[in-house]
């Protein structure tokens, strides 16, 4: 099952241990990619259920709890961050606030059940941790007055290298991210994880950060005022291996996602200082406008359209199209080096 949550992070600038491998402030050099000693299954959703995998061994099928689809690879997720609390090089605390809110979210989806269509589960946030942890204490060493929101995990980017939007070429020779990257409890054959050895491109990942990238040429410009986020993060597949967005799941499971995801986007918010949330796609912004309608002081949402290869406008040219609203939202100051 696909797609990444967590529960217990650092803020201003800190580093995670992920199993053994302990991250400092600066990128790791990149070391082999581990399997992990317990796989899952590769078996379909049947009858509106999700398979309980050690029920299911015995015999005894039953409802899989998120607290079992996503539990480490390499053990519960508390015990892979012993050193959690106490990790040195850190110049401030809203990366280890931003990691241990999100820690706190996956904490919160843990005790959820997915029916029908979802078949499997990723979380990024656990099996990737290493390279996540990388990106926010490297990238979120400080207030943002922007944050830029994705709505969930695609396949080829986050679940691969734990970064929003985060295909491999950019995160690895843009974002300057290396580390380790496990394999998630359960991967569908036509989804596996390779971390940065994936060959697959994330188009709409290729094209956001790209854009960025010819934008403000070095990462250090646009991380200046800017940071950017999922809301959910977890990504889910159907037993054919298509992706499933948020909004594709059954009414109550839905709610009780993106409920949890809102609360932590509060608080988030709150955290870095935002004035202005863009949202990436037209659900991401909905969600923000719902999650952020009474925050004091004011929040500013507004929306960005998606680079997404199904979206017949930006594949007559993203670029375009995102220049032209970021001139609109006066953002361009920004992004450009002063």
């Amino acid at each position: 099952m696909p797609s990444g949550g967590g529960a217990g992070f650092p803020g201003l600038g800190s580093s995670v241990s992920s199993g053994s491998a302990e991250l400092s402030c600066k990128s790791s050099p990149p070391q082999p990619r581990l399997r992990p000693q317990q796989h899952g299954l590769h078996h379909p959703v049947s009858s509106a259920r999700i398979w309980n995998f050690h029920e299911e061994r015995a015999g005894v099928p039953g409802d899989i709890s998120m607290a079992k689809l996503l539990a480490s690879a390499v053990g519960p997720l508390e015990e892979s961050l012993p050193a959690l609390q106490k990790l040195p090089c850190s110049p401030s605390n809203i990366a280890q606030g931003f990691l241990e809110e999100e820690l706190r979210l996956n904490a919160e989806l843990d005790k959820l059940q997915f029916s029908e269509p979802v078949g499997f589960i990723y979380n990024p946030l656990k099996y990737a941790l290493e390279l996540h942890q990388n990106y926010v204490t490297r990238y979120c060493q400080g207030p943002k007055e922007v944050l830029f929101l994705g709505m969930n995990p695609g396949p080829f980017g986050m679940a691969q290298t734990g970064v929003p939007f985060g295909e491999v070429s950019v995160v690895r020779d843009w974002l300057g991210i290396v580390g380790t990257v496990l394999t998630p409890p359960q991967e569908h054959p036509k989804r596996r994880v390779l971390g940065l050895n994936c060959p697959q491109s994330e188009v709409s990942g290729a094209r956001f950060w790209g854009f960025f990238r010819g934008l403000c040429g070095q990462p250090e410009t646009f991380f200046r005022h800017c940071f950017v986020h999922n809301l959910c993060p977890l990504l889910f597949l159907a037993p054919t291996g298509r992706n499933i967005t948020p909004a594709e799941l059954p009414a109550k499971q839905r709610e009780q996602l993106l409920g949890a995801c809102d609360a932590t986007l509060r608080s988030l918010v709150q955290l870095l200082g935002v004035r202005l949330v863009v949202g990436v796609g037209r659900l991401a912004e909905q969600r923000a406008r719902r999650a952020l309608a009474d925050m004091v002081p004011e929040v500013q949402v507004e929306g960005l359209l998606h680079p997404s290869p199904r979206s017949p406008q930006a594949n007559r040219g993203w670029d375009a199209v995102a220049k032209e609203r970021l001139k609109e939202l006066g953002l361009m100051p920004l992004l450009t080096v002063e």
